[in-house]
């Protein structure tokens, strides 16, 4: 969404939120107007009294939306096509200040998927964040996490927060370029 597009809604319920940039949890009482900023991936960014805000897409009924459509897994996937489906699920993660997902941002460095036996797979991540300040790192790989071990076959997953190189925009993809106007 654009800061023209931004829809206001009213919290219906208290729900928990994570301060942008710093990760800080907080929780929204019921009432509270915000604006809805972005709506990507599974979460939502709100701005409330000049703060800016991520609550999880399963608290969607707290601002009137409903949560998410998960994305469509096949039930049995084969081990050829579960890196292409890792990396498809990266693509549903974003940033929560910036409508790029984490992939065309540049923030995987290392993606492997790697045998534990015939039939389960372990996940190995390393990511960074835009600034090393920046305090939704870990939720941003949590959630990552969490989407990962939710594929079949991946009985393992291992997300590592590196800062070694240093992201900066050079790092994106031409899309991620040509979205953002640069």
């Amino acid at each position: 969404m654009s800061r023209r597009q931004r829809e206001t809604v009213v919290i219906r319920r208290t729900v928990r939120a994570e301060l942008i940039p710093d990760g800080t949890v907080v929780e929204l009482p019921a009432d509270t107007v915000a604006q809805i900023t972005q709506a990507l991936g599974s979460s939502f960014t709100l701005y409330v009294d000049g703060y800016l805000l991520r609550i999880a897409g399963n608290d969607a009924d707290a601002i009137g939306k409903e949560p998410p459509a998960p994305l469509v897994i096949p039930d049995d996937v084969s081990p050829r096509d579960l890196q292409g489906l890792v990396w498809q699920t990266l693509k549903t993660c974003y940033d929560p200040e910036i409508p790029i997902d984490i992939v065309e941002l540049g923030l995987v460095y290392v993606c492997d998927v790697l045998p534990l036996d015939e039939e389960r797979y372990r996940v190995s991540l390393k990511m960074t964040v835009t600034a090393p300040g920046c305090g939704m790192g870990e939720g941003i790989a949590q959630e990552v996490q969490d989407k990962l071990e939710a594929l079949p076959r991946v009985a393992q997953v291992d997300v590592e927060i590196v800062f070694d190189p240093p992201w900066d925009r050079s790092m994106m993809s031409e899309e991620a370029e040509l979205v953002l106007g640069l």
